[in-house]
């Protein structure tokens, strides 16, 4: 097999590594960012994949993030999954063993030594069990948890610290990024968490005749090691643009129809790489390191924001993305149907098939330079899955038009969301309803006896939270110029009096540092002034 050979940067610590290969990224960019920027986003890839799996994830999710990166980048960023070389079979057979206390070759009437597929976090060997199943067998990175570990380490570390030189960059809300980032690879690094994804997901897709996934082979499920059926099938991306691949587009709309707005628990990330077409025709998931969820509640108002960007309707858009938590805090809302109506105009002008909902949405929620957005996990989930999705049926399909087929299928999502908030008849909803009511009265009659027949009020105030950030900043700064005072009197103080060791046999060596200290807090003061434009 043939396997990677060191550099000269893999003996090097691993805080030493990632400081020369993003400095290295950092002196191409400033040699080529005016004479040959088109050079850059590829270099950006090649640094991410070259530093391993918490970077190559950190680039996906930086692949998302159309406030932050450009165009460029974004499409480079996406080609981070792609394959990387396999490690060496003789770890894979140790880790095996370890994880399931028996040798291979009892385990495994046949294993092969040379893994048939290998990604940022494992790869996967072709075996046939002793009862004639043939099955796949998915091997953790050897020390991908401790690398993972360090990374984040690290990358919080580097946060912080450019947080302080570049105060501007709080606002992308770098460290959210980080801790973002380190939940979802401790949840794709463990094969456990995978193994109940693939049960969730089961239930699912088992019950739609044109999908599939490979299930666990039970027990053979370890933190490092998951067995599970072998699919024999053809990768999705060999019907691109061909009748069959119509078919299959339509296919996988319809699968993620029924998991975003049926289930609420949807494949999290449908790539060509992890999606296969079986011998008898269905559509087969694969790779389950990360799945998302959408509660009824969030399940109601996509629906309604979907409804809202057929109908170009800008009032449902907006409460749909308020509702979902896109968007926080108290908003303009007459300023935000007008920027909605803008944009829906503007994606009105569009050919049919390159309309993109998840394009819209994003738009949306990024109105007034993004003030307001919020995208909590959840979300960033949701949309990775929306846009990866959609690029996958355009591939399948160019000439799409995800306008007319979220149409067609409106009447069978409406129905879908019907039978979830209706459940039980509406007579058993209020007869459950009124046997709650003495129970209610009893609480309450129990809560003025303890209050001395007072009743409690709660008072909940809106609009009050940049008046907070505002008193906060203004007490932060109060108590940085007492700080610098403080430390320039100290330094004259000590000046005066001689005490201690000097330097160049005049300046005190401790009054020289109060006042370096006092002059680095000075700027930073300064600076955070002049930002605010509030003297």
């Amino acid at each position: 097999m043939n396997t990677p050979q060191p550099t000269p940067t893999s003996r090097l610590p691993r805080s030493l590594q990632i400081a020369v290969a993003l400095g290295g990224f950092g002196w191409t960019w400033w040699r080529r960012h005016r004479r040959a920027p088109e050079s850059l986003p590829a270099r950006l890839r090649e640094t991410l994949e070259g530093l391993g799996t918490t970077f190559v994830k950190l680039g996906q999710g930086l692949s998302l993030r159309r406030d932050l990166l450009p165009a460029p980048y974004l499409s480079e960023l996406e080609a981070l999954h792609a394959h990387v070389p396999p490690f060496e079979s003789a770890l894979a057979v140790a880790a095996i063993e370890s994880a399931f206390g028996q040798p291979v070759d009892q385990l495994f009437a046949e294993f092969e030594l040379v893994p048939f597929a290998a990604a940022s976090v494992a790869q996967v060997h072709r075996a046939q069990l002793p009862d004639g199943r043939t099955v796949a067998v998915k091997v953790r990175r050897p020390g991908i948890v401790a690398q993972v570990h360090a990374d984040l380490r690290l990358l919080r570390r580097f946060v912080r610290v450019s947080q302080w030189l570049v105060p501007g960059l709080r606002r992308y809300q770098p460290l959210e990024l980080v801790d973002e980032l380190g939940q979802s690879l401790q949840q794709e690094i463990d094969m456990v968490q995978e193994a109940r994804n693939m049960r969730r997901l089961a239930h699912t897709l088992d019950p739609l005749p044109y999908l599939s996934l490979p299930h666990v082979v039970e027990p053979w499920v370890g933190a490092a090691v998951i067995v599970q059926e072998f699919s024999h099938g053809a990768p999705i991306a060999s019907r691109n643009r061909t009748p069959r691949g119509r078919e299959l587009a339509g296919r996988l709309l319809d699968a993620y129809v029924h998991q975003l707005m049926g289930s609420g628990v949807f494949h999290a990330d449908p790539h060509p790489g992890n999606l296969f077409e079986l011998p008898d025709g269905r559509l087969c998931f694969h790779d389950f390191g990360s799945i998302g969820f959408l509660d009824p509640a969030a399940r109601m108002a996509f629906a309604q924001l979907i409804e809202g960007l057929v109908a170009n309707e800008p009032q449902d858009v907006l409460d749909a993305v308020v509702a979902m938590g896109f968007i926080s805090g108290p908003v303009d809302r007459q300023a935000y149907v007008r920027a909605i109506s803008e944009i829906l105009s503007s994606l009105a002008t569009l050919p049919l098939n390159e309309w993109s909902m998840a394009d819209a949405i994003w738009r949306v929620a990024r109105i007034g330079a993004g003030a307001h957005f919020r995208l909590p996990r959840h979300l960033l989930v949701l949309m990775r899955t929306l846009f990866l999705a959609e690029n996958t049926l355009r591939s399948l399909d160019p000439e799409l038009d995800l306008l007319r087929a979220l149409g067609d299928r409106a009447e069978r999502i409406v129905q879908t969301l019907q039978q979830q908030s209706t459940g039980r008849p509406l007579h058993e909803k209020l007869i459950k309803g009124a046997e709650q009511l003495p129970v209610v009265a009893m609480q309450v009659l129990r809560q003025l006896r303890l209050d001395e027949g007072r009743p409690a009020l709660s008072l909940h105030h809106r609009g009050l939270e940049p008046l907070e950030t505002t008193l906060a900043r203004t007490g932060n700064r109060l108590a940085l110029a007492l700080v610098t005072l403080g430390l320039y009197l100290a330094g004259s103080v000590i000046m005066l009096h001689g005490a201690g060791p000097r330097l160049w046999g005049h300046l005190p060596v401790l009054s020289a540092l109060a006042f370096a200290a006092a002059l680095v807090l000075s700027w930073r003061l300064v600076r955070a002034i002049s930002r605010s434009g509030h003297l």
